[in-house]
């Protein structure tokens, strides 16, 4: 019962995020400030009552339109809301299922306890950039160099603790640990390695595109976000976030294809958001990397 209380709770702390997430969307991009005014329809400017701004229940009750003006309101809200309310129901759902255990040392709990409300943060940049990156082909730097910053950061402070954890209660919580010459530094730089080398496989992708097509075919901004990936998932975490979302990438690329059959060349000149489809990438692999990868391992033999 508490582990069904608590992930509801997430999931609905998560709707609450996931509403202010559209207001930054809505609003950083238009110059506007993020406080002031009010809750407001973008068509009408009407101020909005309580029961207006209630996360996703209001925009099914309302049937996606404004009570004022009947102005469409737009999927994007219901969709941001849903998407940052079940990432963080599942992680919670996942917490839960081992902090309750009445084995595990309290220690561990609150390790595991920190590790998650990391994934919180990292899971709602995600969507953040999905959302931004989707609508206006932008992935700021203040959200990809700042999450990359902020992800190396909480790594260290993660495998600190997890060495403190493993000297106190004798469990491999550092897993590699061992086999680094320089312990804490070597795993620390490998894995600031990793965010340049992320973000170098999208610089080389870039140039090769340029060469071949003379035009820009990827932006800086996916390999930013590349470097915030490695920064958060380590490098084939983020390898894994890479090949998801390369693949989501083609696929909309052949719907836009089927879409505009007969007209290929607007076709051709048309921008997909790829860093769109590389934090869904990357909110699978925070989620389930370690499976997908074990998986991937199991079928190649080794």
């Amino acid at each position: 019962m508490i582990r069904v209380l608590g992930t509801i709770f997430a999931g609905i702390l998560g709707l609450a995020f996931g509403s202010f997430l559209n207001v930054c969307a809505s609003r950083w991009p238009a110059g506007e400030s993020m406080v002031r005014p009010r809750s407001h329809c973008r068509s009408c400017a009407r101020a909005l009552a309580w029961w207006e701004n209630v996360p996703l229940a209001s925009w099914l009750a309302l049937g996606g339109r404004c009570h004022g003006c009947r102005g469409w309101i737009g999927c994007r809200y219901p969709l941001a809301e849903l998407a940052v309310g079940v990432l963080w129901a599942i992680s919670a759902w996942r917490f839960f299922a081992m902090a309750l255990d009445p084995r595990m040392p309290a220690a561990l709990v609150f390790y595991e306890l920190a590790k998650t409300a990391g994934a919180l943060l990292f899971l709602w940049l995600l969507t953040a950039l999905a959302v931004l990156d989707a609508e206006h082909l932008w992935l700021p730097d203040k959200l990809t160099l700042s999450g990359a910053v902020i992800g190396y950061l909480f790594f260290l402070g993660q495998l600190f603790s997890a060495q403190k954890l493993a000297s106190l209660t004798g469990l491999p919580l550092t897993a590699g640990l061992e086999k680094a010459p320089w312990g804490f530094y070597d795993i620390a730089g490998r894995r600031l390695l990793a965010v340049f080398a992320a973000a170098g496989l999208v610089l080389l992708i870039r140039w090769t595109y340029w060469l071949l097509r003379r035009r820009e075919g990827v932006g800086l901004g996916d390999a930013k976000l590349m470097a915030m990936l490695a920064a958060w998932l380590g490098l084939p975490g983020a390898l894994v976030a890479f090949v998801l979302g390369v693949t989501l990438g083609f696929l909309a690329a052949l719907a836009a294809l089927a879409r505009s059959a007969g007209q290929q060349e607007s076709w051709a000149t048309a921008r997909l958001p790829l860093g769109a489809f590389l934090c869904i990438g990357g909110a699978v692999s925070n989620l389930w990397g370690q499976q997908i990868i074990a998986l991937y391992m199991r079928w190649r033999g080794f």
